[in-house]
């Protein structure tokens, strides 16, 4: 029997990373997403839910305040950008406390610790029907690329490329936005305007550059905050 998700969260990418890493875990379901603690109060009241995937800030009512309305909430994994609420979050007895961008691997323990904790038949494992691709048109042809060989994806104005680990580089007429929602996984994030980068492949890093198979690849000032997340975790 699978666990039933709700994701709540007012960013869209958020909400699409947590359901393509729920995607890769057998026995676990999203049955209902919400942008708000209105609508998700109106799910969890209409619908059977065993974990609600909880965002801290979020417009109106933080996911805090949200929680501690909750008479008989479900069992819940609080995702956030911030460590500052982890002691709140604990006191009211979440399951856990995930730091944004969720990496899949952290994900994946947390998941194997809830099954466990919850003594659900459910085993967590890798689904191995998923398959790990994107298509992407370059000309007049469709390349199936193989997102474990992609080492970063660079903006060229109107055009992406696609830079892969067999040297293969990969020029799409893309927005770099439309393929960050494509590559929204467990194992890529946007460090600058024009570069979304493979976390698999950093072989080195700084405070201002994070080095991808031996490119150097700038980090921007709006991504500072992402970037600089990545990087405890990666230390951690």
């Amino acid at each position: 029997m699978n666990i039933k998700c709700l994701i709540v969260d007012d960013e869209p990418l958020a909400i699409l990373l947590i359901e393509n890493h729920i995607s890769k875990i057998n026995g676990l379901e999203v049955v209902a997403t919400a942008n708000n603690a209105l609508k998700a109060f109106e799910i969890i009241n209409t619908q059977s839910i065993d974990l609600m995937f909880l965002d801290i800030k979020m417009p109106n009512i933080t996911g805090i305040d949200f929680l501690r309305t909750l008479k008989n909430p479900p069992k819940t994994i609080l995702t956030t950008a911030y460590r500052d609420f982890a002691i709140e979050g604990f006191e009211l007895e979440v399951s856990d406390y995930l730091l944004k961008p969720i990496l899949f691997e952290r994900f994946f323990k947390s998941m194997e610790r809830f099954l466990r904790e919850n003594k659900t038949n459910t085993t967590a494992e890798i689904n191995p029907q998923k398959k790990d691709y994107i298509i992407v048109k370059s000309g007049s042809k469709n390349h199936k690329v193989t997102i474990e060989e992609i080492l970063y994806v660079e903006s060229l104005k109107d055009y992406i490329k696609i830079h892969t680990q067999d040297g293969e580089n990969i020029v799409s007429k893309f927005k770099i936005s439309d393929i960050e929602v494509k590559l929204s996984n467990n194992q890529f994030i946007r460090i600058h305007r024009s570069y979304i980068i493979n976390t698999e492949k950093v072989t080195a890093f700084t405070t201002s550059e994070i080095e991808v198979n031996g490119i150097e690849i700038p980090i921007g000032a709006s991504y500072k905050e992402t970037a600089e997340q990545f990087l405890k975790n990666l230390k951690n």
